[in-house]
C-alpha cells in the first residue's frame, strides 16, 4: 500500500511538472527536456558503461544538449539551419578522445557512447517540431496529446494485459519482456485511437478524425517497440531498472523508453502528411 501511494504521489507531481512546462513557457519547455535528455543519456550510460570514459561520456552528453538548443533556436528563432552542424564538433571530440584511452579491454562498450546519441538525443531534439509552431510559439498542446496517447496506450495495455492477457493470451515477445501479452497490446491500441477520437472532438487535436487515428495506431505500435528496445538493453545487462530518480517508477528511461520511438514516427507521419 505504501508503495502504491508513493507510485501516485510521484506520479501526479511529475504529471503537474510536466503539464505545466510543456504549456506556459517555451524556455520552461526547453529546460525540462534538456534536464530529462541528461539525466536519460546519464541512465543510458550508467547502465551500458558502468564506471568507464566518463569524459567521453560528459563529451556526447553536452552534443545531445547542443543538438537540442540548436533546434530549439532554428525552430523558435528561425536559426540558420547550416549552424546545426555545429552539435558534430564534441561527437568528433569524443571520436578522437578515443584515441587516448589507455585502458582498451572494454573499449567495445565505447560504442554505446554513439547508440546513446541516436537513441535518446536525436529524438528529443526532435520534439522541437511538434511544440514549436511555425511563427516560433509554444504550442504545447501538440505534445501533451501526444503524451496523452501514450500515456493512454500504457494503461490500456496494462488493464487488458494484467486481466486476461497473463492467462489467456499469448506472449508479444516473451524473450524479452515476459509480461507482455498480445492481449495487452490490442488494449494499448484501442485506448490509443480512442484517445486520439476523443481528443479531436475535445478540440485539442486539431486534425482530421482520420489522421488522428492513423496517428494514434503510428505511436502505439512505434512506442511498444521503444518499450520492448528498452528491455532488451535492460535484460542484456540484468538490470530492473535504469534509475530511481522518480520514487516508485524507477528512472527516465524507464518512463520515456516508448516516448523516444512514438513521438518522432509520430512527428514524421504528421510532416509528411502536411499537417504541422
Amino acid at each position: 500500500m505504501n508503495n502504491v501511494i508513493v507510485r501516485t504521489l510521484s506520479g501526479i507531481g511529475f504529471i503537474v511538472v510536466m503539464l505545466s512546462c510543456l504549456l506556459l513557457n517555451k524556455f520552461l519547455f526547453a529546460g525540462l527536456i534538456i534536464l530529462i535528455l541528461i539525466g536519460m543519456m546519464s541512465e543510458f550510460y550508467r547502465m551500458t558503461m558502468g564506471n568507464l570514459y566518463k569524459f567521453s561520456r560528459i563529451l556526447a552528453i553536452s552534443a545531445g544538449v547542443i543538438l537540442f538548443i540548436l533546434v530549439f533556436l532554428a525552430s523558435a528563432y528561425r536559426l540558420p539551419i547550416k549552424f546545426l552542424t555545429l552539435a558534430l564538433v564534441p561527437i568528433f571530440l569524443v571520436m578522437i578522445n578515443s584515441l587516448y584511452v589507455k585502458d582498451k579491454k572494454e573499449f567495445g562498450r565505447f560504442s554505446n557512447i554513439y547508440t546513446g546519441l541516436m537513441y535518446i538525443a536525436v529524438p528529443l531534439a526532435l520534439s522541437n517540431l511538434i511544440a514549436i509552431d511555425r511563427d516560433g510559439s509554444l504550442n504545447g498542446t501538440l505534445l501533451v496529446c501526444f503524451f496523452i496517447i501514450i500515456w493512454c496506450s500504457d494503461i490500456g495495455a496494462f488493464i487488458a494485459g494484467i486481466t486476461l492477457g497473463q492467462k489467456y493470451g499469448k506472449k508479444l515477445f516473451p524473450s524479452i519482456s515476459p509480461k507482455k501479452s498480445w492481449i495487452g497490446f490490442w488494449g494499448g491500441l484501442v485506448s490509443a485511437m480512442l484517445a486520439s477520437v476523443i481528443l479531436h472532438f475535445l478540440g485539442l487535436l486539431e486534425f482530421p478524425v482520420i489522421h488522428c487515428m492513423i496517428l494514434a495506431i503510428i505511436m502505439d505500435v512505434s512506442g511498444v517497440y521503444g518499450d520492448l528496445f528498452e528491455s532488451q538493453w535492460k535484460r542484456h545487462f540484468n538490470v530492473k531498472d535504469s534509475g530511481s530518480i522518480i520514487p516508485g517508477h524507477g528512472g527516465l528511461l524507464d518512463r520515456f523508453d516508448s516516448t523516444l520511438f512514438a513521438v518522432p514516427f509520430g512527428a514524421v507521419y504528421l510532416i509528411l502528411m502536411n499537417l504541422i
